[in-house]
């Protein structure tokens, strides 16, 4: 079974097992799907596609550990040591991943290291909130002292996606073993070799047996009896809407607590008193970082009036000087997109966009000088004169791709901001203070960058509102949400209690 491409494949390509009991295991029934690299569409590994059989077997082991004295018996500070040496050995890793994560997914080596790089403090700071947390006393009414105590949730199934593997799975990784829980993670079937190179990185760091798993394989088939497994706790998925709404459906049916990251059309309104060129930069980084392929991606650019033209015509030449070819090359700007079929997707809303009446002002095409390299490239593409109606506007395309339009009040900016079934992200570009702010609290997102564009950090909380979500990573909100509260109440009082005697006058909620 081939995951995407042409069916071509290496003879030395390796084959993988499934990652279960801190180490690799073969599946099932010996079914495979071959993984490739994006910018040649050869095969570089095997994987194996887990069945439900082999869905049960991870998650019983996760909760294996999660019960066991070794991890679920673990001592506050050991386990926030133990967090930090993980998050030491993932660095002294470095070189290897960022190698194996851009032949993997076909972002740019420039982009992997600056990305990669920035990981293991996830596991510092949330080994940070292990250690700070404490515990509620509420001041309640009469003698009474009422105080709560936290125990970790349980098996989390973390579903990862393919435009960021290692760092989507670790801002869940991090919670997940500072908190105690346990996981098993299914990544995207394109890009698993990073998340299995962090298992075996981590079990030789001392991460107990059980505690880190994978499952290989399909959405419609793997995904679905992860996320459908009634000893699921918690499911953290990163994905597209529609998958995002199959999943929390399944694991809702046993009410396992879900964090969602989902789809996202991002809006950059762009103010006349900001720089132009300085806006086409943050433009292009927005719209063309890791080939587009990010939830955040800015693919809406509402420019004023006053420096529309000046905005589309810059962006346009920006966009036609972008360098694209071999991720693992220096000089190298753009890399390909993950698959033939994201190719395609790509260039039918390029179709799309013409025919609904938009001006395409960049790119659209495969590279003519990289058409035979079997690669899934793509020129980043630029349409101008883009109406709120049109299907650019409006839905995602996950590619080098984004678009302009037109306003000319903050009001209309606003408005076509909003005009959007989703609310992941936003952009602002003004030097009026008062207005930033103003604006940042009118558009319906979670999380807005002014004067800048795809900045987070650990400590900052991640995630949307609308179509594009539930629930908060990072920071912690998440961290606290690897957690069930319990509430203890306690009677200090010595007297007497009959409910049945002299209950006149009372005041209790029961």
């Amino acid at each position: 079974m081939s995951a995407a491409g042409k069916p071509n494949a290496t003879n030395d390509a390796e084959t993988h097992g499934l990652y279960i009991d801190g180490g690799e295991v073969a599946g099932e029934t010996g079914e495979l799907i071959d993984v490739r690299n994006p910018a040649n569409g050869d095969v570089i590994a095997r994987i194996p596609h887990a069945t439900d059989a082999d869905v049960d077997r991870a998650v019983m082991s996760a909760r294996r550990a999660f019960e066991s004295d070794e991890w679920g018996k673990m001592e506050l500070r050991t386990r926030a040591r133990l967090v930090n040496k993980l998050a030491d050995a993932f660095e002294s890793h470095l070189d290897e991943l960022y190698h194996l994560e851009t032949v993997n997914n076909g972002r740019p080596l420039t982009e992997t290291r600056a990305q990669l790089r920035r990981l293991p403090d996830f596991f510092r700071y949330n080994a940070g909130l292990a250690l700070s947390r404490r515990d509620a006393v509420i001041p309640v009414e009469g003698d009474y002292l009422n105080y709560t105590l936290r125990r970790p949730i349980g098996v989390v199934g973390n579903c990862t996606p393919f435009n960021h593997p290692l760092m989507i799975m670790c801002k869940s990784l991090a919670p997940v073993f500072a908190s105690g829980c346990t996981t098993v993670v299914k990544p995207s079937e394109y890009t698993p070799l990073t998340t299995l190179a962090l298992a075996r990185i981590f079990t030789e760091a001392g991460l107990p047996d059980g505690v880190f798993n994978i499952v290989t394989g399909l959405g419609p088939t793997t995904g679905k009896a992860l996320c459908e497994h009634d000893n699921l706790n918690k499911l953290v998925l990163t994905g597209g809407t529609e998958a995002g709404q199959i999943a929390g459906a399944q694991a809702g049916r046993h009410f396992a607590h879900q964090t969602l990251e989902l789809g996202g059309k991002t809006p950059v309104v762009v103010f006349p008193d900001f720089d132009v060129d300085q806006a086409v930069n943050y433009a292009a980084f927005g719209a063309f970082i890791g080939a587009g392929q990010t939830c955040v991606c800015g693919s809406r650019h509402i420019v004023h009036a006053d420096i529309y033209d000046s905005f589309v015509e810059k962006l346009a030449a920006k966009a036609k000087a972008i360098k694209i070819g071999d991720p693992t090359k220096p000089g190298t700007q753009l890399g390909p997109v993950i698959s033939e079929k994201q190719r395609q997707r790509v260039l039918n809303y390029v179709r799309a966009g013409i025919e609904d009446g938009a001006k395409l002002v960049a790119g659209g095409e495969i590279p003519g000088e990289l058409a035979e390299s079997g690669g899934y490239f793509v020129q980043p593409t630029v349409f101008a004169d883009v109406e709120a109606n049109m299907r650019i506007f409006q839905e995602e395309v996950f590619g080098p791709f984004t678009s302009v339009t037109k306003f000319h009040d903050e009001k209309e900016a606003i408005a076509l901001a909003n005009n959007s079934p989703f609310g992941l992200a936003a952009a602002i570009r003004t030097r009026d203070v008062a207005r930033a702010h103003r604006v940042a609290a009118a558009i319906e997102c979670g999380i807005v960058w002014i004067n800048d564009h795809h900045r987070l950090d650990p400590a900052s909380p991640w995630g949307g509102v609308k179509l594009s979500g539930i629930g908060r990573e990072f920071g912690p909100e998440s961290f606290e949400d690897h957690f069930e509260v319990k509430s203890v109440m306690v009677n200090t009082g010595d007297g007497p209690f009959d409910w049945y005697e002299g209950t006149s006058g009372q005041a209790r909620l029961n």
